[in-house]
């Protein structure tokens, strides 16, 4: 992956998740990708509307409420048929934990409009909307989405309120992909263009593999050729869904949580068509070359049905919650699908948590381990750190010239030591102020004892 020479260090959390920014790493350290943790199920797929194979669910934050679509569906195993049409569907929340479905009265379903039901038609197999954050966009296509497949293409779709749709012409705005998934779009404010991700089919056709795709737009209307993902040297896998978006605390960062899809292997008996799913981490600088973890970001767990065929699935959107311990930080809620294509069990959404940041550490055990970023600019006044440690455990921070020498006043010696667990931690030395740095070219040296370091920033 090509970087520019020089890192700037402002207001955005740099992260570790690609170790794009390290230079080197010396000791026992290493990059650990960390886990997301169970939490409750927030969201039960059990209306008439609805029912086990209700998915491709996306999550939008607009101002203090968060709205999730969904694909609202279901299918008879033994009888191998869906039992009613699929539809578009929306759940709110103030707080991403406990969510409602307000009655629209918009489409009839049975014969009643007492229901969610945002969108019917073929599209609403993958309907993925976003909010437009473009600066220029009409405040009638506040609310934008994709919605098709491979015969008709992706449809655009506008509205404003996010509940009543229209679609943005007869004919697909992207061709030439599978799109049977969750293809999304989104606005990228870094660089004045929109992003769309789509499931294709790469190296062999039907024969080869599930794959992500990219282009992109100046005005949403018309669309570069989709292009595959570059994935570096990743071995081949089967990706299904993609959940790629920028990460909230840095978008210069792009983060995804595809789907793997393994086929051929089952778990369960029962299970309608033998496959496993789990998901990984993907993150990006330029939108088309990723970084991927080949180990799995979530794990299937020892929950029964998430051994089953597209479990697994994770919902596209990051939200920040409240810690349950008192005093504690906020954190990420992750939300992924459990239950789906059980005979007589309806999709469910359970809520994973992560800490902010927390996807990859620099992690170094009691003996030690540093890491030496690449050349970075300071920016701001103080710097940051996001770091977690044991009790005997530390962390301590050297900036160096260029050519790793270190400044006088800010070598190791002179850094205040730290330790705890915080998240938003100012870095001090004894008798040196960061302020005489700003705008110059340095590196950073993190020496770390039985320590993770999540993050820093300059601000």
């Amino acid at each position: 992956m090509s970087h520019s020479n020089n890192w700037t260090t402002d207001s955005f959390w740099e992260l570790f998740a690609d170790g794009a920014i390290i230079d080197s790493m010396k000791g026992g350290a290493q990059l650990r990708l960390h886990h997301p943790v169970p939490q409750e199920v927030v969201f039960e797929c059990d209306r008439p509307w609805e029912g086990n194979t209700s998915g491709y669910f996306s999550i939008l934050q607009d101002g203090n409420r968060y709205r999730m679509y969904y694909r609202g569906s279901d299918y008879d195993v033994r009888a191998k048929k869906a039992t009613h049409p699929e539809v578009t569907c929306v759940a709110e929340s103030t707080d991403g934990i406990r969510w409602e479905r307000p009655n629209l009265g918009l489409y009839t379903f049975n014969r009643s409009r007492r229901n969610n039901i945002v969108w019917m038609g073929p599209e609403s197999h993958n309907f993925a909307p976003f909010v437009d954050t473009n600066p220029r966009c009409s405040p009638d296509a506040r609310y934008k989405a994709l919605g098709g497949n491979h015969e008709i293409g992706l449809i655009g779709f506008r509205s404003e309120d996010g509940v009543r749709w229209q679609k943005i012409g007869e004919r697909g705005l992207i061709t030439g992909g599978a799109f049977d998934s969750l293809n999304t779009a989104f606005w990228d404010e870094q660089n004045g263009r929109y992003l769309a991700y789509c499931r294709v089919w790469t190296r062999g056709g039907f024969e080869g593999y599930r794959d992500i795709a990219v282009c992109e737009s100046g005005d949403f209307i018309n669309w570069t050729k989709l292009r595959p993902l570059d994935w570096g040297d990743a071995p081949h896998e089967h990706l299904y869904t993609n959940a790629i978006r920028p990460y909230f605390r840095n978008p210069r960062i792009l983060l995804g949580f595809p789907m793997r899809f393994v086929p051929n292997r089952a778990k369960v008996p029962e299970d309608p068509f033998p496959a496993l799913c789990d998901n990984v981490l993907i993150v990006s600088r330029d939108g088309y070359r990723f970084k991927r973890w080949s180990e799995a970001f979530q794990r299937p767990g020892p929950q029964r049905e998430r051994w089953v065929n597209r479990n697994n699935m994770p919902v596209w959107g990051l939200v920040v919650t409240r810690s349950r311990l008192p005093g504690c930080p906020d954190e990420i809620s992750f939300y992924s699908v459990e239950g789906y294509y059980l005979p007589g069990s309806t999709a469910r959404v359970r809520r994973f948590t992560l800490r902010l940041d927390g996807f990859v550490s620099v992690n170094a055990p009691y003996s030690g381990g540093e890491v030496l970023t690449r050349p970075v600019t300071l920016q701001g006044s103080r710097l940051q750190v996001n770091y977690a440690t044991s009790a005997v455990g530390s962390l301590k921070v050297e900036i160096t010239d260029l050519q790793g020498n270190p400044l006088k006043g800010f070598t190791a010696e002179d850094c205040v030591e730290m330790y705890g667990d915080e998240v938003e931690a100012e870095v001090r030395w004894k008798n040196a102020d960061i302020r005489h740095l700003r705008n110059r070219n340095v590196r950073l040296r993190f020496l770390l004892r039985d320590a993770d370091l999540y993050a820093f920033r300059s601000v």
